[in-house]
């Protein structure tokens, strides 16, 4: 059993209108352009409706919206602070171990270990996310290093910008590249 396919009739300003786009373009061969509509009586004398792109009084007197503070830069750690922290000189202020978790609960994780170190003065802590070795499952498909390529982006987003001047690889005795020191910003308000 077929279905019919239900047709519906053009209106005379659909009609219109698609003459009016028809007769812009080439016809393909052996084809030729619609016929002009005949313009019904109540439209021919009709004046087509005005429109304003202005916008209405009510909303050009609305002030402008204040823009937000752009986010500065992230800055490296600086190579002085990186010499003392691989000469032993010079400890993190905290240390969060994220590998082994999964994504969603690393990054909770994350959030909430930067927001306390903030809290606390630390200025510098270590996020270590593992090197992505094999994998526990043994999947062909599993993909490996999930935390190590997804901290970085995380550190970079703007709900983290209040929070991280910037961010390196560990040094070897850290983590190297398993792990990232992260700088962090002074807590708004705290002398």
């Amino acid at each position: 059993m077929t279905k019919r396919r239900r047709t519906r009739q053009l209106s005379a300003e659909e009609r219109r209108l698609w003459s009016h786009v028809a007769r812009h373009v080439k016809p393909m061969k052996g084809k030729a352009l619609p016929p002009e509509p005949e313009p019904e009586e109540g439209t021919a004398t009709a004046p087509a409706p005005q429109v304003s792109l202005s916008p209405p009084p009510s909303l050009q007197a609305l002030p402008p919206q204040p823009k937000k503070p752009a986010i500065p830069p992230l800055a490296p750690v600086e190579r002085k602070t990186l010499t003392a922290l691989r000469r032993g000189r010079k400890d993190v202020d905290g240390v969060i171990d994220l590998h082994g978790m999964r994504q969603e609960e690393a990054h909770f994780a994350l959030i909430g270990f930067l927001h306390r170190a903030q809290h606390s003065g630390h200025g510098l802590v270590l996020v270590i996310t593992g090197k992505g070795g094999a994998s526990a499952r043994g999947g062909m498909f599993e993909e490996r290093g999930v935390l190590r390529r997804m901290v970085p982006h995380w550190l970079r987003l703007p709900d983290l910008r209040s929070l991280v001047i910037g961010f390196e690889e560990a040094s070897p005795q850290h983590g190297g590249s398993g792990a990232l020191y992260v700088r962090l910003r002074r807590r708004q308000g705290a002398g």
